[in-house]
């Protein structure tokens, strides 16, 4: 009755114009007003008479103005939207969320006729998905904007976004967007190692379209042969599944051979012959062996972007990164409080994608010697132990007080007083105290080279950096076996770039940011994106 009252008006000397359908219908009459129960958005606005479109298309054409019996007494204010022009209902209409259309269109049959007006829809696709495409072209095929919204955009509006898809220990980027009048699943993958600045290279999966008014098509644009038959399933919330129905078209004429050395040069922008490494070609041979079992048969998980708060280091997202002979994989870096956590977005056997493989104590910053001294390794070994050993004093106290916390609670027989903040903010508060205290005693920048026996596979690292920190690397063996953290160094080259120093390996690791702009891929809420992060680690173990 409320949405009766806010739609046809309601006065003292008037009254509600769907009850007074009602009773014109219960006499027998046909009531211009009668209710439609459809809440479909792809039934909004569908159905009608001949004459009906007619009156449609005048109203997108901007044709005469309404009827004045139909405009109310001259003089008066309409008391009703049914008394306004019907170009300007359609101004109205076309600026309401398109879900809210198909709960419009129940209302009466004329604002379900008035809602087949393909502007209404045009606006909404441009508005809420970017469709900039010229619509018009699809009434060659007899296609409407209303169909394309809610048979393509509005269908499959849960699978736009950021996802990791299900490979085994690489994982993988997929970003889908709304392209013109398609959706499509771009792959992203690193650039070839290793250049680690350079952009982020991107293949397209699969594809969704609207050809025909039945419904959208979709098709697997894996292999070389062009787009071939398709199908998607959306699992439950956050998951979906795609699945080839002809992967005959994955296959080379040139067999496992030709399609080896394909996926080679695309993948490491190099042949077999180049790489010497006996250890390395084992790796991507595996590589090779393990995913193309799957034929684009996959099963995607919703991931996002790391939410940002002014106080953090530098701004949140994701990187490129340097991993010896695994190449470049992609780390998602995110702050939390007095910690920064670099996660895997892709990885290799030794470290699966999912699993965090750095982790910055923001807390303990590091003063790295002059650059003569700094080319001696043991030196700057012997700062990151001695650090190593506070930090585990530091965690053995607050152990220590935690029990007796608990031994006077348990005295007591009543909780004990929550110190003041709490300790997640006054995590927060060390790492922002720590950081700024830090910067205030360090220059602006300061010079840095690798010491002696660290490798590198790039040697273009930045020679100044602004800060370090002590930090953990997450190390293991083959199938993640043995999982360990080990000492390192996390140094800040700029807004853009990091790195690390593998204390143990000898090894170090350049970063730099992945400077895409992804639509649709902010958390909710930080909870959101801790349990998303939560999620794909238990998933890698």
């Amino acid at each position: 009755m409320a949405v009766c009252a806010r739609l046809c008006g309601v006065g003292p000397a008037r009254g509600c114009r769907r009850r007074g359908a009602a009773r014109e219908q219960r006499r027998g009459g046909a009531g211009d007003s009668e209710p439609d129960t459809d809440t479909d958005p792809e039934e909004a606005g569908g159905g009608g008479a001949t004459e009906d479109e007619e009156a449609a298309e005048r109203i997108e054409g901007g044709g005469p103005a309404a009827h004045p019996a139909e405009a109310g007494p001259v003089g008066r204010a309409p008391l009703s939207l049914l008394e306004l022009p019907p170009e300007l209902l359609v101004q109205i209409f076309g600026s309401l969320p398109g879900t809210d259309l198909p709960s419009l269109a129940r209302v009466c049959t004329t604002f379900r006729r008035i809602l087949r007006t393909d502007t209404i829809w045009r606006r909404r696709c441009r508005e809420e998905y970017g469709v900039c495409e010229n619509l018009r072209k699809l009434e060659i095929t007899g296609v409407s904007c209303r169909d394309v919204y809610a048979k393509l955009l509005h269908r499959y509006r849960h699978i736009l976004g950021l996802w990791q898809p299900d490979i085994g220990p690489y994982g993988g980027l997929l970003n889908v967007v709304v392209d013109g009048l398609f959706i499509i699943g771009w792959m992203y993958l690193p650039p070839h190692d290793p250049h680690v600045d350079d952009p982020m290279r991107f293949k397209p999966l699969f594809r969704i379209h609207l050809m025909e008014r039945k419904c959208a098509t979709v098709e697997c644009m894996y292999g070389h042969k062009g787009p071939h038959n398709g199908h998607i399933q959306i699992v439950k919330k956050d998951e979906f599944s795609t699945k080839c129905n002809q992967t005959d078209h994955h296959r080379m004429s040139g067999g496992r051979q030709e399609e080896f050395r394909t996926w080679l040069r695309e993948e490491w922008g190099r042949t077999l012959e180049d790489i010497f490494h006996e250890h390395m070609q084992e790796l991507i041979l595996m590589k090779f062996i393990y995913t193309s079992q799957y034929d684009n048969c996959l099963t995607y998980r919703r991931i996002y972007l790391p939410p940002s708060s002014p106080d953090d280091l530098i701004k949140p997202g994701l990187f490129k990164g340097t991993y010896g002979s695994h190449g470049l994989e992609i780390v998602m870096l995110s702050f939390h409080g007095r910690k920064a956590k670099g996660t895997k977005i892709t990885g290799d056997p030794n470290i699966p994608a999912g699993q965090q493989t750095v982790e910055i104590d923001l807390a303990h910053p590091l003063q790295l010697p002059d650059v003569e001294n700094l080319h001696d390794f043991s030196e700057l070994s012997r700062i990151v132990l001695e650090v190593q050993e506070q930090v585990r004093r530091e965690e053995q106290e607050k152990e220590h007080r935690q029990e007796e916390e608990d031994r006077s609670q348990q005295a007591a027989s009543q909780p004990a007083a929550k110190p003041l903040g709490g300790e997640g903010a006054e995590g927060e508060e060390t790492a922002a105290g720590a950081e700024g205290a830090t910067q205030d005693k360090a220059p602006a920048s300061q010079s840095f080279v690798l010491p002696m026996g660290v490798i590198s596979r790039n040697e273009d690292y930045p020679r100044t950096c602004r800060i370090c920190f002590y930090g953990t690397g997450l190390i293991a063996g083959h199938g993640f076996t043995s999982p360990e953290r080990t000492p390192g160094v996390f140094v800040l080259f700029d807004d853009d770039r990091f790195g690390f120093i593998w204390l143990e390996l000898k090894s170090f690791s350049l970063y730099s940011r992945i400077k895409v702009s992804f639509q649709n891929a902010e958390a909710p809420s930080r909870e959101a994106f801790d349990e998303m992060l939560k999620n794909i680690q238990s998933l890698a173990t």
